[in-house]
């Protein structure tokens, strides 16, 4: 059955009221990034994918942070705050005015699970849609100690098996809980309110709901999800680990869509990183937030691109930066050890090496000699530097902002340009070289002399 998202409301509820125990952190756990994003955002998109627009966040500590960071233009969402921690079914029902305005499912979800996809999310609909109270999201795993078993009987989830309460043969079930689950919106505070505490802790599980629903006559089923998309976070070592994870699905998805990677596992990806087919990306490149490339652009080895946006057939790098604002026209060029900021760099222009070109606009065709820089700030403000088509900048070059270089100028190398440069004209801002002839003896012989008086007093 598919679920008709235009029929069925659904509320959905995201607890991310954790201490960050472990994570050793000064800020809330789900506010850590994942490939450039807190993990709370990645969840949220999830939820929009899957149709939900109304989110409920139980949260606790930083509460105004993460509610920021949850922010989705696809979504509503009402905040929640958890002032007691006393399990996860009395964290839900932190919620329970959002609950309470009668959704016709209720999912919940955690913060700290920034690889779920919509996928499993809208098969836990589809179980509700189909007659079921509760629909548990479960995985499979090669080694599933200390997971809670799921037992299922006739496609019935019977229950949630707890690891240390489960028998010999249940433990040999390798079908987990992944603590995902989706409720009849009709009945679901009836049942969480009806979860008890008598447990070593003293808390309220919210897995106690399946007992709950099936001693009503109810039904409660499992689906089940990849194990990968289930992984949660609670130190910064699985949170390296769901990087890792996040990065190669992303990367060959990627490649799955026509870009090469020749050591797709030294490049890393953000959130939102676009990037056309007939890229190529060659070794140990990192993309920052905002990257957007078009088809047919080289990205050399040991290249660094942020908030850029890089045209067909361009070619960057090796060890080229670019910072925000780089707009790299067709078949442009930015070669090795060069940085571009805030700058547009016309089509064919070229900037091949050891350059710093920021504030700036260059013209189609022009070459930007190495060593140029663009002198854009005067200590307090930033200045524009424009270059015009078919320039040329001869190597070693300053340029003091703001300034303007003509359509077809030449620039002989080793100039100080502090005025502006006419098309068609060639400037030159250079001393005038004079030679002393016999003066380097005479400096060599007073360098040494200082040099022999330092020995001579160290001894």
């Amino acid at each position: 059955m598919t679920v008709d998202r235009t029929k069925r409301t659904c509320l959905a509820v995201i607890l991310a009221a954790g201490e960050s125990t472990r994570m050793k952190s000064a800020q809330s756990k789900v506010l850590h990034p994942v490939a450039n994003r807190p993990m709370i955002a990645h969840v949220v998109e999830a939820l929009a994918k899957a149709g939900i627009s109304d989110i409920a966040l139980v949260l606790g500590r930083d509460a105004d942070k993460v509610e920021a960071a949850a922010k989705n233009a696809a979504v509503q969402s009402s905040v929640h705050l958890q002032t007691e921690r006393l399990g996860t079914a009395h964290a839900v029902l932190a919620a329970r005015n959002a609950i309470a305005k009668g959704y016709d499912d209720v999912l919940v979800v955690f913060g700290d699970t920034p690889l779920i996809t919509e996928a499993p999310l809208i098969a836990a609909r589809e179980g509700l849609a189909a007659g079921a109270d509760v629909v548990v999201i479960g995985f499979r795993t090669a080694d599933p100690t200390g997971y809670g078993r799921l037992l299922v009987e006739n496609s019935e989830l019977l229950a949630i098996r707890e690891h240390k309460d489960a028998s010999e043969a249940e433990r040999a079930i390798t079908y987990c809980n992944g603590g995902l689950m989706a409720i009849d919106g009709r009945k679901a505070l009836g049942l969480i309110d009806r979860i008890g505490n008598n447990n070593a802790k003293g808390e309220y599980y919210l897995t106690d709901i399946v007992e709950v629903v099936r001693a009503d006559g109810g039904r409660a089923i499992a689906v089940e999800a990849p194990e990968e998309e289930l992984t949660g976070c609670n130190t910064r070592a699985e949170l390296a680990v769901i990087e890792r994870l996040w990065q190669r699905r992303r990367r060959h998805q990627m490649m799955i869509d026509g870009v090469s990677m020749i050591a797709p596992e030294t490049v890393f990806l953000s959130f939102d990183t676009q990037i056309a087919r007939d890229v190529t990306i060659e070794p140990n490149v990192v993309f920052g937030p905002g990257v957007t490339i078009e088809g047919g652009a080289l990205i050399h080895s040991f290249s660094h691109i942020e908030g850029a946006f890089i045209s067909a057939d361009a070619e960057i790098g090796p060890y080229a930066r670019l910072r925000p604002g780089a707009k790299l026209g067709e078949g442009s060029k930015v070669g090795n050890f060069t940085e571009v900021k805030k700058a547009d760099v016309g089509p064919g222009a070229k900037i091949n090496h050891l350059s710093y070109i920021g504030d700036a606009f260059i013209g189609a065709h022009t070459n930007v000699g190495a060593g140029t820089i663009t002198c854009n700030y005067d200590g307090i403000n930033k200045h524009i530097t424009r270059i015009g088509a078919d320039a040329f900048i001869g190597s070693n070059t300053s340029l003091v902002a703001p300034v303007t270089v003509g359509n077809g100028a030449y620039i002989a190398s080793g100039s100080v340009i502090t005025t502006d440069v006419p098309d068609d004209a060639i400037a030159f801002g250079r001393a005038r070289q004079e030679n002393k002839e016999g003066r380097a003896v005479l400096i060599r012989e007073r360098n040494q002399a200082i040099k022999d008086a330092k020995k001579k007093v160290a001894t």
